[in-house]
């Protein structure tokens, strides 16, 4: 008897693991993080609820603002340094 325990995502990998003379698969999971377009839409996934985080990651091209949820990765890139500095003080605390 085969059975699969199977999640959302990206499966990367399938082990295989005996138990009790059953082989059960699990599968790697990995989630793919999701790019946000627009500032407001930004705003909004971050005063969610299950918005645990936001990162801030300046780069010499660009701004990158992350906010992490309870499913995914939620990215923002920014080329406007003022805009940048804008979204980063009306971010909720």
């Amino acid at each position: 008897m085969m059975s699969c325990r199977v999640s959302y995502g990206i499966c990367i990998e399938l082990t295989p693991v005996v138990v009790a003379e059953h082989c059960t698969y699990y599968f790697t999971v990995v989630f793919q993080p999701r790019k946000i377009e627009e500032i407001k839409d930004f705003l909004l996934t971050a005063r969610r609820k299950d918005a645990k985080s936001v990162k801030i990651k300046k780069n010499k091209d660009n701004v990158k603002f992350k906010v992490r949820c309870s499913r995914y990765l939620y990215t923002l890139v920014i080329t406007d340094k003022e805009k940048a500095e804008k979204l980063k003080q009306s971010l909720p605390p």
